[in-house]
Formats: structure tokens, C-alpha cells, sequence
């Protein structure tokens, strides 16, 4: 089941033009940062930006920064509302609950492949970063092979960076999980794919505007989005475990408790079509 899912997703024009759109605005960037002089300074700006300058292998970091706050949520929760809503709307969901298969097993198959996407759209946007920054930015030579500035400012060596940076995409992938899993959760609750993403999207979003009011202050450390952007403090020396640690934690109990309620949403759902 998990094979056929797989394959489906694959062979659907729209996984891979997704991937593609999302690849294009750090190319944008990329390009733009090395032919012309819009670069921040040095500390200011968004993260890593500035240091991609004097070596463009961090630019696979940056490229994660600019893709977290938006595009990648919706990349992912347009492939995770469209899960079982998708076949609900084209009329084959009945098809697919016959035995063998059942609901538990499909709904699993299905989290598979949402999960499977994630990980590829953060390595494809992490290893496209990469080539492209080392491309076009190139390194300096002051500090190619030796050390690289810390967001501390102190020294790391490339083998750190290169450690960092696989813990960062795994953050960043355990983030888009959450998206994913609510995602799925609307699935299960409407035969429309649109309104099942639109729905995931409002519900970041939401969060996000949250984060930005001071009434709001109690609730904030309990938002989905609170700690996307904490991966940057593994570029830091020493790496400030803290923040990672309580998102690393948040988004389990948001997987968990979207992922359960799925299960039992769908686990008693009357399908019609």
C-alpha cells in the first residue's frame, strides 16, 4: 500500500512542479546576492545571508530560512490536505477502504507519503542551496577548508557546519511534519482538497499573527510556528540546545494529537462516495 502511494506521488505532475516553484526563490536569491549589492550587512538581515557571502556552502542553511516561513508550510499542506480528500472528491475512496486494506493501514500509507515528500522538498531545498550558493558565491579563499563564523562569531570547522546543518534539515522536516499532520487531519473531515489545505495554511497563519500580539504572550510558547526558526541556534557555539529542544517537543505533541485524531475521525467516517 505504502509502495502505491509512493508511485502516485510520484507520477503527479503537481509533486514535481511543487518542488520546483519551491526551489525557485533561493536560486532567485542566490543569483541576486551575486550580481548585485542588496546583500545585509554583516549580523543584520535574514539569517545566514550575510555570511553566504564569504562562503556560499551556508546557503543551503539560508536557503531552509527562506522557505520555512511560507512556502514549504504550503508545499506540504498541499500535498498532505490532498491526502484523503483528494481521492474522497475524485470518487475512490470508497474503492480503497475494501479488505484487505483498511482504514488504519491507508490512513498510514498515506501519512507515508506526505512524510516522504517533506523529507525530499528539505533535502532538495537544502542540497539545491548548497550547489548553488557554492556556485555562484563561491567560498573565501581566507576561510575555505579552514574555519567558518559562527552566528556567535566564533569559529566552526566545515565538518560542524556539515553536522549542523543535517540536524537543521531534520528540524526543519520535523516542523513541515506538524504542517503535514494537520493537514491530514482536515483531510479526513472534507471531500474538498482546497478547503483541507486553506484550512492547514489559516491555521499557521493564525499562529504566526499570534506570535506578533502581546495579549496574546500566554499562548505563544504553545504555537506550532513558535520555534521553526530555532534551528539557527545550531549555528551557534556553544549550540543553545534550549529552544530546539521545546520545538523538537511541541511539534511531537502536535503530531501526535493531530495524527490520533485523524485516525479516529477517519476510523468512523462515513464515506459516501
Amino acid at each position: 500500500m505504502i509502495a502505491v502511494e509512493l508511485r502516485k506521488l510520484a507520477r503527479r505532475p503537481r509533486t514535481w512542479l511543487t518542488l520546483l516553484l519551491l526551489n525557485a526563490l533561493p536560486t532567485l536569491v542566490a543569483v541576486l546576492l551575486a550580481t548585485t549589492d542588496i546583500a545585509p550587512r554583516p549580523g543584520s538581515g535574514p539569517a545566514f545571508l550575510s555570511a553566504v557571502l564569504s562562503n556560499g556552502s551556508l546557503f543551503a542553511v539560508a536557503a531552509l530560512a527562506i522557505v520555512l516561513p511560507l512556502f514549504l508550510p504550503i508545499a506540504v499542506a498541499v500535498i498532505g490536505g490532498d491526502s484523503i480528500a483528494g481521492e474522497a472528491q475524485s470518487g475512490t475512496l470508497r474503492y480503497l477502504l475494501v479488505r484487505p486494506v483498511g482504514r488504519t493501514r491507508l490512513l498510514s500509507a498515506k501519512l507515508v507519503a506526505v512524510l516522504v515528500f517533506t523529507v525530499v522538498a528539505v533535502v532538495l531545498v537544502a542540497g539545491i542551496g548548497f550547489v548553488v550558493g557554492s556556485l555562484l558565491l563561491g567560498n573565501d579563499p581566507a576561510t575555505a577548508g579552514s574555519t567558518i563564523a559562527s552566528v556567535s562569531g566564533s569559529a566552526l570547522t566545515p565538518t560542524q557546519v556539515a553536522l549542523r546543518t543535517l540536524l537543521a534539515m531534520g528540524y526543519v522536516a520535523l516542523s513541515m511534519l506538524g504542517v503535514a499532520a494537520m493537514a491530514l487531519l482536515l483531510s479526513t473531515f472534507t471531500d474538498s482538497p482546497l478547503s483541507a489545505t486553506l484550512g492547514a495554511i489559516a491555521f499557521l497563519i493564525g499562529s504566526s499573527v499570534l506570535l506578533t500580539l502581546d495579549a496574546a504572550r500566554p499562548l505563544q510558547p504553545y504555537l506550532p510556528t513558535r520555534y521553526w526558526l530555532s534551528f539557527i541556534d545550531l549555528f551557534r557555539d556553544p549550540i543553545l540546545w534550549r529552544n530546539v529542544e521545546r520545538g523538537v517537543l511541541l511539534q511531537l505533541v502536535y503530531v501526535g494529537v493531530f495524527l490520533l485524531a485523524a485516525w479516529a475521525n477517519f476510523s468512523t467516517k462515513d464515506v459516501k462516495n
